[in-house]
């Protein structure tokens, strides 16, 4: 059996390296598994990299298999999909989901793992957490049949929800963002598409996912009377400014956060972590998902590709990583 694999770390704010880590055996209830494909959460992983997570959330910022603790060295990521190697027969040479970091085989508990539906490619796959928190996010904000919908921030998160919204029957949902070519995006996932300036307003529901505080100000200038804005950035250590003057008190508007860590209230007695992962993954069955995924490497050149997309150089929106078939020293040296 292999006895090392290789993984991302992130040695100092800036810095990563593929380091070589001793894999453990594979124990009862376990499994072990190899890597083919591993997605970046672009907004959280290159806050990450840059070192902007605030010591305040430093625990809550922890990712389910991280090692390490931030600022760094730290190994960190959650949008693995792989193949089952050793484990319970009914997962022997099933395709995973797993939040782990980026990492070419790893051993995990096997309840650590969801298997993919037959529908779903494995390539695909890669963006289950970015919809489960899209999912999260309808449940926090319950949006009913024909409602007016505006998503401010057309990047993983923000097309994931558009991309989960569009379902909604009668309802009007818009993508709202500075850059043009997302149109593009907005019409394969089947939603209207609008820059801030002409985006349509008296809406229902807003879902903030620009991570800036001029999209956020938008937001509340899109919502109709009794409106509530969804928010889902996550600023880090970035301080920002909301526009509570003008018409917020008067209008009865609303902003509420949503994070994924946490089940929303109304379905936390019925709908487990499960549940959530697992709906996510059959809303993946549609194709319309892949225009999210807007480039791909070798899992050889993420260092190189997490300080291209933390500086501005790389553009898009996920970033799949592709992991050899056989990577591994089965020496035991």
């Amino acid at each position: 059996m292999p006895q090392q694999a290789r993984a991302f770390w992130l040695d100092s704010p800036g810095r990563g390296e593929i380091r070589p880590v001793p894999l453990p055996p594979t124990g009862a209830g376990e499994v072990l598994v190899r890597t083919r494909f591993s997605g970046i959460s672009r907004g959280t992983e290159t806050l990450v990299f840059r070192g902007g997570v605030p010591a305040s959330q430093r625990d809550s910022m922890r990712a389910p298999f991280q090692e390490g603790d931030f600022p760094g060295p730290v190994k960190y990521g959650y949008l693995n999909v792989g193949e089952v190697e050793a484990g319970p027969p009914e997962l022997l040479g099933r395709t995973v989901f797993c939040l782990y970091p980026h990492q070419t085989r790893y051993v995990v508990p096997a309840g650590a793992v969801v298997p993919v539906p037959e529908a779903v490619p494995a390539e695909r796959a890669v963006l289950a957490g970015t919809v489960e928190t899209a999912v999260n996010a309808a449940w926090d904000a319950a949006p009913l049949v024909g409602d007016r919908i505006a998503v401010v921030g057309a990047g993983m998160v923000g097309c994931a929800v558009a991309g989960v919204l569009a379902r909604l029957p009668g309802a009007r949902v818009q993508l709202v963002d500075i850059a043009p070519d997302r149109a593009t995006v907005a019409g394969r996932l089947g939603v209207g598409f609008a820059p801030p300036e002409q985006a349509t307003g008296d809406c229902d529901l807003v879902f903030h996912a620009s991570a800036t505080a001029a999209g956020l100000a938008r937001s509340l200038e899109l919502l109709g009377p009794e409106g509530t804005v969804v928010e889902l950035s996550w600023y880090g250590d970035r301080p920002v400014s909301v526009p509570l003057g003008e018409a917020f008190h008067s209008r009865r508007l609303t902003v509420r956060g949503s994070q994924v860590g946490a089940i929303p209230p109304a379905r936390r007695g019925r709908r487990s972590f499960a549940d959530r992962i697992g709906l996510a993954l059959r809303l993946l069955a549609d194709p319309a998902f892949d225009t999210l995924v807007t480039g791909e490497s070798d899992f050889e050149q993420l260092p190189a590709v997490l300080a291209e997309l933390a500086s501005g150089q790389r553009t898009g929106l996920c970033h799949r990583l592709r992991y050899p078939a056989a990577d591994i020293d089965h020496s035991g040296a």
